[in-house]
Parts: C-alpha cells; sequence; structure tokens
C-alpha cells in the first residue's frame, strides 16, 4: 500500500480540519527537539550544568506523563476542539516566559507548564486526526506520524537558526507558531459531538490492565529510554555549534520522517508489525552502542542513524497501542503514553547523572540494555501483542457495521 497514492486511502486526500491539526501538530513535536541544539548555549548562558539544564526534558516529560491521565477527562466534557485550544494557549503562554527566564529553575518550571499544554494538544490531535481523517485508521496514523517525523526535523534546525543569536529566541519562535495554529484550530477546525461517555481519571490506569496494551505500554517504556538518551544527552557528547548540531538532528529527524511514514508500513506488511518491531528495536542498541564508543564522526553518523529506527518504531508502537485493546482511542492512548512518558522524563536526568558516576560511554551503554529490554518484551508478550488483537478484531467483523475502534 502507497500512504500517498492519490486514492481514497492517501493521506494526502483529507479534509482541511484535519490538515490544520496536523499542521498544528508538527509545530507541537518542533517544540520537543527545539532546545536540542542549544542545550549548550543554554548551559553557558544560565551558568548551569548539564545534568541542570537536562532537567529541561525531565520537567516537560514527567508533567507530560501525569497529564495523560487527565486529556481524556477534559476532552470528553469540554470536547475536543476546546481541549485542543486549551493546550495551544499554555504552549503560547509557558514557551514565551521561557525565552525570559533568567535562571535554569524558572526554564525547568515553564518547561513544566509548556508539557502541560503539549499534552493536552499531542494527546487529543491524535483522536482528532483518527476520528476526522479519510481512509480509515491507518491513514490517520501515518499522517500524525509525518508530522512527529516533520516537526522532529524541523525543530532542532529552527533552534539552531534563531539560537545561534540567542538562546532565548527559539523559545519566543516556538510561541509565534503555536499562535498560528491557535488561529488555524479555532478558523478551520468545527466543534464535535463529546463522547457519549464521560471518561475519568482512572480509565487509562484501568485500561492498562488489558495484558496486550500492558505490554505494549512496558516495551515502550524501554525504548523511550534509549530515545530520549539519543536526544537529550547526544548534543553534550557532539558538542558542536548550535548550526552544526541543528544540521545533525534535521538529518535524524528526516530519516525519522521518512522510516515511519514510508518505510515502516512496507516492512509490516511484508514481514509483520512484532517482527518489525524487534528487529528495528535490536539495531537501534546496536547503533546506540556504537555512537558511544566510537570517534566524533561515528557518533554524528550514528546519532543521524538512529532516526531510521526510531521512525520504525514509533509507527508500530502508536498501532499497536490503539488495536491491540477494546479500550476506546483516547483511553487507550493516554494509558500508553502515561507510562511511556516517565522514561522520555528519566532519561535526560539520569544520563548525565550515570556519566558523573563513570564515564562519557556508559549512558549509551545503559540506553542500548533498555532498547533490547523493550525488544525481549515484544518477544516475550507477543502472543498478548498478537493473539488478543486478532480476537478482538474477529468480534468487530462480526458486528453489525459497527466499530469498536471509532471512539
Amino acid at each position: 500500500m502507497d500512504p500517498f497514492d492519490a486514492g481514497a486511502g492517501s493521506i494526502l486526500r483529507q479534509p482541511k480540519p484535519v490538515w490544520a491539526t496536523a499542521g498544528a501538530s508538527v509545530v507541537a513535536f518542533m517544540g520537543i527537539g527545539l532546545v536540542d541544539p542549544i542545550l549548550p548555549s543554554i548551559a553557558r548562558g544560565l551558568d548551569a550544568t548539564a545534568g541542570q539544564v537536562s532537567l529541561l526534558f525531565t520537567s516537560y516529560f514527567l508533567i507530560t506523563a501525569f497529564a495523560m491521565l487527565v486529556t481524556g477527562f477534559v476532552s470528553s466534557r469540554i470536547g475536543g476542539r476546546r481541549t485542543l485550544l486549551v493546550g495551544l494557549a499554555l504552549v503560547v503562554v509557558f514557551a514565551g516566559l521561557a525565552g525570559t527566564s533568567g535562571s535554569v529553575g524558572e526554564l525547568v518550571g515553564f518547561r513544566a507548564g509548556w508539557g502541560l499544554g503539549n499534552a493536552l494538544f499531542v494527546s487529543t490531535a491524535l483522536a482528532v486526526i483518527v476520528g476526522a481523517a479519510a481512509g480509515g485508521s491507518a491513514a490517520a496514523i501515518l499522517l500524525y506520524e509525518s508530522a512527529l517525523g516533520l516537526g522532529m526535523a524541523c525543530g532542532p534546525l529552527l533552534g539552531a537558526l534563531l539560537g545561534d543569536a540567542s538562546w532565548r529566541y527559539p523559545f519566543f519562535g516556538t510561541a509565534f507558531l503555536m499562535a498560528i495554529g491557535f488561529l488555524c484550530i479555532t478558523v478551520f477546525l468545527k466543534d464535535q459531538a463529546k463522547p457519549a461517555r464521560k471518561i475519568s481519571v482512572l480509565d487509562p490506569i484501568k485500561a492498562l490492565g488489558h495484558g496486550g496494551l500492558a505490554s505494549a505500554a512496558a516495551s515502550a517504556f524501554f525504548y523511550n529510554y534509549t530515545f530520549f538518551t539519543v536526544l537529550a544527552f547526544t548534543p553534550f557528547v557532539l558538542n558542536m555549534t548550535p548550526y552544526k548540531s541543528g544540521a545533525v538532528f534535521f538529518a535524524w529527524g528526516l530519516l525519522l520522517a521518512v522510516f515511519s511514514v514510508l518505510v515502516a508500513p512496507r516492512l509490516q506488511e511484508r514481514f509483520g508489525s512484532l517482527k518489525v518491531l524487534g528487529g528495528s528495536l535490536v539495531l537501534l542498541a546496536v547503533d546506540v552502542l556504537v555512537l558511544g564508543y566510537g570517534d566524533h564522526t561515528t557518533a554524528i553518523v550514528c546519532t543521524i542513524l538512529s532516526g531510521a529506527f526510531i521512525g520504525v518504531n514509533n509507527t508500530v508502537y502508536t498501532e499497536l497501542a490503539l488495536g491491540v485493546s477494546d479500550a476506546p482511542r483516547p483511553v487507550a492512548s493516554a494509558g500508553y503514553n502515561f507510562v511511556r512518558w516517565f522514561a522520555a522524563a528519566a532519561a535526560p536526568y539520569f544520563a548525565p547523572k550515570i556519566e558523573e558516576w563513570t564515564d562519557i560511554h556508559v549512558p549509551f551503554a545503559v540506553a542500548a540494555v533498555t532498547a533490547l529490554l523493550g525488544a525481549v518484551v515484544v518477544v516475550v508478550r507477543r502472543k498478548a501483542l498478537t493473539g488478543e488483537a486478532e480476537e478482538l478484531r474477529a468480534r468487530h467483523a462480526t458486528q453489525d457495521g459497527v466499530s469498536v475502534f471509532a471512539d
């Protein structure tokens, strides 16, 4: 299947509300990698250590993880459109405040508020895109992953271009772009019908009682530790100018986008999702290990190459999380993200600590081990990740045109 084919299932043939949401999602994901090329500059500008600056990721994702428990609660009461707008407004406010920070403590605090807004927006955006996209959930997920990849690629580039003048400018730039996203959502996305059943704060936790969803979340937890070791710790290892670091992570993001949208679906079709995921995790482990113990040029090459494996993993994990259980998509997504974002918060904190306790190579050895642990979970729990999903689809096929995946 070609996701860019002009037919009805193409991700290119989508209504305006979907494009408006996807466009805002690009900017939201830009905010994740925005600080990558300017981390050393922030450390110098605020007289902070690498460990202190890495808390920009930790505070962001820790708040994001807990916020996942309330995103469904909020959106099921005020609707998807209003939730998106609240999330965007919070990002605009806290991204702008981050640019005014006078200390690393203030900056970390403002990033936490930014994380709350991003959680409300990103989790709801996926549900909105899946619900409104033409061509079914497969096309919607690929469109969402395209936005993720493009945002991940452009974030470091924007950070480098604006950060070369001052580390504060990328934060102001993000606030401006998210304000544009706010206007696009306001104009193009109409009020949506609220779910028939309101979602409670505990529903995502209860959803994790499903063996398949819990297994996907556990594997993604280990994978995300590896992912964010690369994203948050590697800039200090490369120790390059904002332009050069931005170029490296731009190339990394391009590979992420290409492999998530174009390569992953073809590999899944030929080999099956779990074989692709397990193999990609093993290759990521090898790549990260070589990154940590190679010379500077090798580290650059392996950083860029990791984008390919990360792109494949992101697509497969998203599909597993949304399709492996009978929980409504927003609930399943919230439970899955609640677990995996804790690893995204942990990696930026522990990687510099591990370097302090040992040396600069060991954080990457740890990241390689966590990627392998993610693969082990996939192998050990493969029946839960496939059998229950197939049984669910079989039950779905016997129902009279009512989709259990359309919540």
